[in-house]
């Protein structure tokens, strides 16, 4: 049983972890500044990105993949505000309005274009590729400490775990400047922090996080670890420190319960066929909000989201 879980179920799960770390570490400040939304769109204008990316450049990959999807986020940034100063709408209409155009628009170009070659599709787009990640030159723990075999460890793995490791450290470093623009932008204006940069590097961050997991967990992952992990986190303290970390403790067992119950969860009920991986992770993620919401310490204070953590 070792051995077969290491060559099966371990690389999908550390890069389930990985990818739900990296988009949680984000979420946490984008719930906070009441911009939810925006890891919402991002998680859908990326996907015209990556497919002009591979159109451009006739590859997949990580660089190219992540200058299209950075390009299509900075994009949807200037659109969202044109069209709110424009239209004189308030901002989640416009967020509506941008990232269901263009989440379209790259849905049309994966059908018209030819993409299907190369693992790029709606279905891959939307449920990802989890469950194909396995590692099969493992022969089990040993292999762990075998360079050979580490060599054949699937791509994504590396590049998660490079984004996520990237998310952790750029958290830590920019730490104080991320609390104080989010709770208090004009005092983090008088002590000339430059807030705007701030604010966009944010959702830089986040459009990297995004299109690292994209490959291989799709977009229903990316969206509910954006939003799910750090709201049911609010919901447990008023600490900021205490809610990044229990929005990392959410994220960590929603993909690993969620794996789990993808495969084994339809046989303990008498099915034949396991179910999506990327679709039971975001379902498990729901579940912990919704039990935060009934059972949270601080489930009275839902949409407090600029009062002092």
């Amino acid at each position: 049983m070792g051995a077969e879980f290491v060559q099966i179920s371990l690389t999908p799960i550390l890069i389930g972890v990985f990818a739900a770390v990296a988009c949680a570490l984000p979420g946490n400040f984008l719930i906070l500044r009441r911009q939810a939304l925006i890891g919402d769109a991002i998680s859908h204008v990326v996907l015209p990105g990556i497919v002009v990316a591979f159109l451009v450049t006739g590859t997949v990959a990580a660089i190219p993949m992540l200058i299209g999807a950075a390009g299509a986020a900075l994009v949807a940034v200037v659109l969202i505000e044109a069209v709110r100063r424009l239209g004189r709408i308030e901002p989640g209409a416009a967020m509506g309005v941008v990232f269901t155009t263009l989440f379209a628009a790259g849905v049309l170009l994966l059908e018209r274009t030819d993409t299907a070659s190369v693992h790029l599709d709606v279905q891959h787009a939307l449920m990802g590729n989890l469950e194909s990640l396995v590692w099969l030159d493992a022969t089990g723990w040993r292999s762990l400490m075998d360079p050979a075999a580490l060599a054949a460890l699937p791509e994504e793995l590396g590049r998660i775990a490079v984004v996520c490791a990237a998310m952790i450290v750029l958290t830590a470093v920019f730490w104080r400047w991320l609390t104080i623009t989010t709770f208090d932008e004009a005092f983090a204006r008088a002590l000339g922090i430059p807030a705007a940069a701030v604010g966009l590097g944010l959702v830089i961050a986040a459009a990297v996080a995004a299109v690292a997991a994209f490959e291989a967990v799709g977009s229903i992952i990316v969206i509910a670890m954006f939003i799910c992990p750090p709201a049911a986190a609010r919901l447990m303290t008023e600490r900021l420190d205490r809610q990044v970390l229990w929005s990392v403790a959410f994220a960590t067992l929603s993909a690993v319960l969620g794996y789990v119950l993808a495969g084994y969860g339809p046989l303990w009920l008498g099915a034949r066929h396991a179910v999506s991986a990327a679709g039971m992770i975001a379902t498990v993620s729901g579940v912990i909000l919704a039990l935060a919401c009934l059972y949270g310490p601080h489930r009275a204070r839902v949409g407090a989201g600029r009062e002092a953590g």
